[in-house]
């Protein structure tokens, strides 16, 4: 038999220690393998917000008020979310499928409030996804269009849908309600309901430039939360969507000046207030 002295043993001990360290720190902190079937369940969920208040519609009883006073109530509030991309503290960058990676938010379906996608397993401290759609995706053939995506779909302008059939553009950002402060002439609403309508879309141009209203969002998860992905469980990013920065954001406006901007240069004064509408509260693992 051959005598092990106390060094060796030593050694043979850290070594085991260190493969223990190494197969642990592997399950709980993966290294994210961007082959397809390695991809795990991430949801994103979208929870719209008026100032401090749970977004309520037609609460003309209790309405919400802006910075500059303006009491207002909400009818509808949708908007697409595409393009999602999930980054890790080492600066690796997953983006997802472009085919799966559109979605409507509409205020009034909660169903529609998540954006579930598939990454790779692994700890994520940062999320990227664009309010629009892009000019990509916004100059395809129409029959490649589909789902969300489908012009068709949701029925006119009028009605909820979110595409300028005769501008052959998408709206990306649609949020209408009704304020006692618009005027009744034709610079708030000839038609005596008040009516507010923000429909802010373009995406710089085809045959010709316009305006890009197009915003990429970047959400910092390391305050509130890391995501950590993996198969055997649903990650979920939760963000409040506060409405009232709207009104609120860096490009303060009042209603009763601005109560419909849809084709005008001051979509893009609203636009630059999106980003400061998502704030992340708190991620699920």
């Amino acid at each position: 038999m051959i005598p092990i002295n106390g060094k060796k043993i030593k050694s043979m001990l850290l070594f085991s220690f260190m493969l223990v360290l190494a197969a642990c720190s592997k399950k709980d902190n993966p290294t994210p393998d961007f082959q397809e079937e390695n991809l795990a369940p991430l949801s994103v969920e979208f929870d719209n917000i008026v100032g401090e208040r749970t977004l309520t519609f037609d609460n003309t009883g209790s309405p919400y008020k802006n910075a500059a006073g303006e009491p207002f109530t909400v009818s509808r509030i949708q908007y697409f979310i595409s393009n999602l991309k999930v980054t890790t503290a080492a600066g690796n960058t997953y983006t997802v499928n472009p085919d799966s990676s559109y979605f409507l938010i509409k205020g009034d379906d909660k169903a529609t409030r998540f954006a579930k996608v598939k990454v790779p397993e692994g700890d994520y401290t940062n999320l990227t996804f664009t309010l629009g759609v892009d000019s990509l995706r916004s100059t395809m053939p129409i029959d490649k269009r589909t789902g969300v995506l489908d012009p068709a779909a949701g029925g006119g302008m009028e009605d909820g849908g979110m595409y300028w059939g005769w501008n052959g553009g998408y709206i990306f950002f649609k949020f209408e309600g009704n304020s006692a402060v618009i005027s009744d002439n034709v610079n708030g609403d000839p038609t005596g309901k008040k009516q507010m309508k923000y429909h802010i879309g373009f995406f710089g141009g085809y045959s010709a430039p316009t305006l890009n209203n197009i915003k990429v969002i970047n959400v910092d998860l390391r305050t509130a939360g890391i995501a950590k992905v993996r198969k055997d469980r649903q990650s979920n990013i939760h963000l409040f969507v506060d409405l009232m920065k709207v009104f609120n954001g860096k490009n303060a406006f009042k209603i009763a000046e601005k109560p419909n901007v849809m084709f005008d240069d001051f979509s893009a004064k609203i636009a630059a207030n999106f980003p400061e509408m998502f704030r992340h509260d708190h991620t699920e693992n």
